[in-house]
């Protein structure tokens, strides 16, 4: 007989969801999400309309959707094999619209629900991590997407991107080398979306100076720089990115070479900030003899030690701070032309 008619074990419908048997089964026993017809014994069977269902659950709670409201929204929306007939849910929007009940608000525990210690976060930031726990990467590449679309790069980075790949860092340092898969997929989706972003062709004349951004000697963390190139991409400035453990030799070349309006120097541990290298493209002068000039250094990440800047250098706060500056050194010259 065929699937349709004999349904399918707990084992193979995890399987097809990406998620874990434990997982299906807690959804069961926790919201009442489980097969609408239960045979004799003690092996659930579980049929298309179920399927349906668990993969609104997914899909759900995937977008942020708190499990116990999800699995309400999808058991409303089950199917039967030869029906068409769907109900949907509630838009998910309308909750927020809906003004919370009278009394003291109940704090969601840090990482409660999705397996990763987020604590209090966005929606959006919580719906990518399910996701990831999942290895779910169509549903990370689509919450991307639409983080970035709808709330813009620095806030997608700063509220959702961000403190879920700390949490999955934490994770797995907390966890006996467990969850490494989840924080590898993660990265890498999270590294795609950036880089799609940073493809924008610049607004800003081919023919200015370009932004160059690298990682110090040694250092391998390069979202954060891919963050601020996907930023400078979307205000449409022009940049050279040269990515991880850039050597000092080549970073030097580049500099020399490329004549840029401004470096970031991209440190997250003490042990890669290098306040002489630094000193050294800062002081790095091109251009014609009598109109030579330098560039500023913006030196980036928690590596730097908080005095680090000398002249010609700024130590930005952050992603809005880095991108502002860097957008005023574009904006002068403008401004200049314009006068009368």
């Amino acid at each position: 007989m065929s699937e349709s008619a004999l349904g399918v074990s707990t084992g193979a419908v995890a399987r097809r969801l990406g998620v874990s048997p434990t997982t299906v089964r807690s959804w069961e026993q926790r919201y009442g999400i489980g097969p609408a017809v239960r045979e004799s014994g003690r092996h659930r069977r579980w049929m298309p309309g179920d399927v349906s269902m668990l993969e609104e659950m997914c899909r759900l709670t995937s977008s942020g959707i708190p499990p116990a409201e999800a699995a309400r929204a999808a058991v409303t929306m089950r199917r039967e094999p030869d029906s068409d007939v769907r109900v949907e849910p509630p838009p998910p929007v309308l909750r927020e619209a809906v003004a919370p009940p009278a009394g003291p608000r109940r704090t969601r525990q840090p990482g409660s629900g999705n397996g990763l210690p987020l604590g209090e976060v966005r929606q959006e930031c919580r719906g990518l991590a399910r996701a990831a726990v999942r290895l779910d990467g169509p549903a990370m590449e689509a919450l991307l997407r639409n983080a970035m679309e709808v709330h813009g790069l620095v806030t997608a980075w700063e509220e959702v991107m961000a403190p879920t790949l700390h949490a999955a860092g934490r994770k797995w340092e907390s966890s006996d080398d467990r969850y490494v898969e989840v924080e590898h997929l993660l990265s890498w989706h999270v590294s795609t979306a950036l880089r799609c972003a940073a493809a924008a062709p610049p607004l800003v004349s081919s023919h200015r100076a370009p932004v160059v951004l690298a990682c110090l000697p040694g250092e391998q963390h390069t979202l954060p720089l891919e963050a601020l190139a996907a930023g400078l991409a979307e205000r449409g400035l022009p940049l050279r990115m040269f990515g991880a453990a850039v050597s000092a030799e080549a970073l030097r070349a580049a500099v020399r070479r490329s004549g840029p309006a401004a470096v970031v120097l991209w440190s997250q541990s003490r042990s890669t900030a290098d306040s002489a290298l630094a000193r050294q493209v800062a002081s790095t002068a091109f251009g014609l003899r009598g109109a030579r000039t330098t560039p500023l250094v913006l030196l980036a990440g928690p590596g730097w030690p908080v005095r680090a800047a000398a002249a010609g250098m700024t130590r930005p706060r952050g992603l809005r701070e880095a991108l502002d500056t860097i957008s005023g050194l574009y904006a002068e010259p403008d401004a200049a032309s314009s006068s009368p």
